[in-house]
């Protein structure tokens, strides 16, 4: 097969892109890297030396790419579905573009600061840094809030790159800081975002994972078992 995903169940990095993948109908080739196992990991390393998730081989072009907006922007171009995820109207594309860095950065970070911080002894846990994630999370719900009132997608009318960055990202900050009750535009937005086909199709993928997922008690009951059509 021309094209190979190197990626993990439970990333919300790779999530990101198979969303995209899904939702445009691009066939390739997923490959499970263990990056707890050494080999594995090596092997990933030899792929891309920062040695992180997701990776795509396009062996056609012989090309490795890293980084999942990469990735996305590159199968938007080669090989685009019905689904257009970068918008062809400039200033919808700038929008679309804005809003994938700001979940990945403003929701993703802070989200992803929490959880490697979880797995960390405790006499070495960044309980300030925490602390900070979480407030940038609080933070970045306000702002989600306000721009999602009376929008259906977070870049305009259509389900778009930044949506498949949100859905993840939103997915996992949730558990570990909820939604404030009368943030209901991002309640909302999240609830369209979980009926999403493709994000759903990643969320029952994921499901055998989540039990590995260091705050899996606090997930909520939905996904405790096999998430429905």
């Amino acid at each position: 097969m021309r094209l190979t995903l190197y990626s993990h169940p439970l990333a919300s990095y790779c999530h990101k892109v198979l969303i995209a993948l899904y939702e445009t109908g691009t066939d390739l080739e997923t490959v499970t890297v263990d990056l707890g196992d050494p080999a594995q990991h090596a092997r990933l390393h030899g792929l891309w030396p920062v040695g992180k998730l997701p990776v795509l081989h396009d062996a056609e072009r012989n090309l490795i790419l890293p980084e999942a907006t990469i990735i996305i922007d590159y199968l938007e171009r080669v090989c685009p579905g019905p689904q257009r995820l970068l918008p062809a109207d400039p200033d919808a594309c700038l929008q679309a573009r804005l809003w994938d860095r700001f979940f990945d950065l403003y929701v993703q970070g802070p989200m992803q600061k929490i959880v490697f911080d979880s797995f960390r002894p405790e006499d070495q846990k960044d309980h300030l840094g925490v602390a900070e994630a979480k407030e940038q999370l609080r933070q970045a719900y306000v702002i989600i809030e306000q721009h999602m009132t009376g929008r259906l997608w977070a870049a305009g009318d259509d389900f778009s790159l930044a949506d498949c960055s949100a859905a993840p990202a939103l997915f996992f900050a949730r558990i570990l800081q909820p939604f404030e009750p009368g943030q209901t535009a991002l309640d909302g937005y999240f609830e369209r975002l979980l009926l999403r086909p493709s994000f759903c199709r990643v969320l029952i993928e994921a499901q055998p994972w989540f039990e590995s997922f260091p705050f899996h008690d606090r997930m909520d009951s939905r996904f405790q078992s096999p998430v429905p059509n």
